[in-house]
C-alpha cells in the first residue's frame, strides 16, 4: 500500500518523510528543483500520487546543498532559476554525484538541450509537459542508475579494463573508474560490443532505448570524457577508437595505437 505524503507547506523547508513505496515495488526519491511554486506544487501532488518521495526546492543557490543532502535517486532541474541557473547547478552536480538529472525547460531551441546534455544532464523534458510522461522518465532513469538496465554478463572483460554491471561500475587495472550514470551505460554497450563499431544512432538506442537527435550530438561529448577517464590520447586513443563517418569501438588498449 502506497503511504501519503502530504504537499510541503513551505518548498524552502527541508523534506522530511520514511520511504515511499512506487508503484512499480521500489523505492524512489526525487529532488524537484523548480522557480515557479504553483507549478512546483502541482507537479510533486502528481508524483507524491503515484508513491514518490518528492523535495521541492525553488532556488538555484539552494539545490546543490539540498541534493547532497538528501542524495535522492533523481533530480528534477528547471534551467531558468534564481540564485544559480540550473545549467550551473547541473554542472556542479556532475562534479560530485552521478544522481540522474533530467532537465525541465521552457526553451525548446535544440541549443538549449545540446547544452544541458554536454553540462551533464541524463534526459530533458520540455515545458508545458505530460505528468505521466515525467513519471515515466523519472522511472527509466532510476532504473538504469540502480542497474536494471536488461540482461548481460556481470562482469565484462576488455584487457584490463572490467566493466562490473552488477554493481555498475568499473576499473582499469584495478583501479576504478567514477563515471556518471550515462557515462556507464554508454561503456557498457560498447564493452558488451567490443571490436565491433558501433554508430551513434546505435550506441543511442542501446543507451536510451531509441535514437534521439539531441542526445546523439553528445555521444562525441560522452566518448571524450571517456577517454579521459581511461587516459586515453584523444589524437591517438589506444581504447574509444573513432572510425570516421562510423561510430566508435571498445577495443584492448594493451594491442597499443593503431
Amino acid at each position: 500500500m502506497l503511504r501519503n505524503v502530504s504537499v510541503l507547506p513551505n518548498a524552502h523547508a527541508p523534506g522530511h518523510g520514511g520511504d515511499v513505496t512506487d508503484a512499480t515495488g521500489s523505492d524512489l526519491s526525487v529532488v524537484l528543483v523548480e522557480d515557479d511554486e504553483r507549478l512546483a506544487t502541482l507537479t510533486a501532488r502528481y508524483l507524491r500520487s503515484h508513491g514518490v518521495l518528492v523535495h521541492v526546492v525553488t532556488r538555484g543557490d539552494a539545490a546543490e546543498r539540498e541534493v547532497l543532502a538528501l542524495r535522492p535517486d533523481v533530480v528534477l532541474l528547471d534551467l531558468s532559476l534564481p540564485g544559480v541557473d540550473g545549467l550551473e547547478v547541473c554542472r556542479r552536480l556532475r562534479q560530485k554525484v552521478d544522481t540522474p538529472i533530467v532537465m525541465v525547460t521552457a526553451r525548446d531551441e535544440e541549443v538549449d538541450r545540446v547544452l544541458g546534455l554536454e553540462g551533464g544532464a541524463d534526459d530533458y523534458v520540455t515545458k508545458p509537459f505530460s505528468p505521466r510522461e515525467l513519471l515515466a522518465r523519472v522511472r527509466a532513469q532510476a532504473r538504469r542508475a540502480r542497474g536494471k538496465v536488461g540482461p548481460g554478463p556481470a562482469r565484462i572483460r576488455v584487457g584490463a579494463l572490467e566493466v562490473d554491471t552488477g554493481t555498475r561500475s568499473a576499473s582499469l587495472s584495478g583501479q576504478e573508474i567514477t563515471l556518471t550514470t550515462y557515462e556507464f551505460d554508454l561503456l557498457r554497450a560498447l564493452a558488451e560490443r567490443a571490436g565491433r563499431v558501433l554508430t551513434r544512432e546505435t550506441l543511442m538506442t542501446l543507451v536510451r532505448g531509441a535514437p534521439d537527435e539531441a542526445f546523439e550530438r553528445t555521444v562525441d561529448v560522452h566518448v571524450s570524457r571517456l577517454r579521459q577517464k581511461l587516459g586515453d590520447d584523444p589524437r591517438n586513443p589506444r581504447w574509444l577508437k573513432t572510425i570516421r563517418g562510423v561510430g566508435y569501438a571498445l577495443v584492448d588498449g594493451a594491442d597499443g595505437a593503431g
